[in-house]
């Protein structure tokens, strides 16, 4: 897909499940000005009638792009621009300081990411807080958070970073 604004952020979701959920990831990408990338395989087809009604009439605005593999993700995004969202992280996700273009992963709905894609540095790999009575928020709340956070991180740090009002 041609690129219809320049990325400040590039949100990944590594094989995704769940149309619903994609199509809203889209929305909020298109609110924030990321990039939304899909990891294949996926487990639905991109004309889904549910991935686009969940996308409602934002999909036209949304760069994306999907890729075959891990490895075809690696060699267009920076690895070490990459964050990895799990449940499993012991650092906070409030502790990391984002940097526009960094790269937001997230994994299945029903799994998460796969410990092989995971690094083995600690601090590439956060977690949103909450009560232990939750095992984890919805991927597309999890997403939300996420872009929202490194906004707000970019808005209190003074960063020159054209930002949506």
């Amino acid at each position: 897909m041609d690129e219809l604004y320049e990325p400040i952020l590039h949100v990944v979701l590594y094989q995704p499940e769940i149309p619903y959920n994609t199509g809203s990831i889209g929305r909020t990408c298109v609110a924030v000005g990321a990039k939304l990338w899909l990891v294949r395989p996926l487990g639905f087809q991109i004309d889904d009638y549910h991935l686009r009604r969940a996308g409602l009439d934002y999909w036209q605005y949304l760069n994306w792009q999907v890729v075959d593999d891990w490895e075809e993700l690696v060699a267009a995004l920076p690895i070490e621009r990459h964050w990895y969202f799990t449940r499993f992280a012991t650092r906070l996700m409030g502790s990391a300081e984002f940097r526009p273009a960094d790269v937001l992963v997230f994994g299945r709905e029903s799994q998460g990411l796969p410990p092989q894609i995971l690094p083995s540095e600690p601090e590439r790999k956060l977690r949103i807080p909450a009560r232990p009575e939750v095992r984890s928020l919805n991927l597309s709340n999890s997403v939300a958070v996420a872009c929202y956070e490194a906004m707000g991180q970019w808005r209190r740090g003074g960063l020159g970073v054209a930002l949506p009002d």
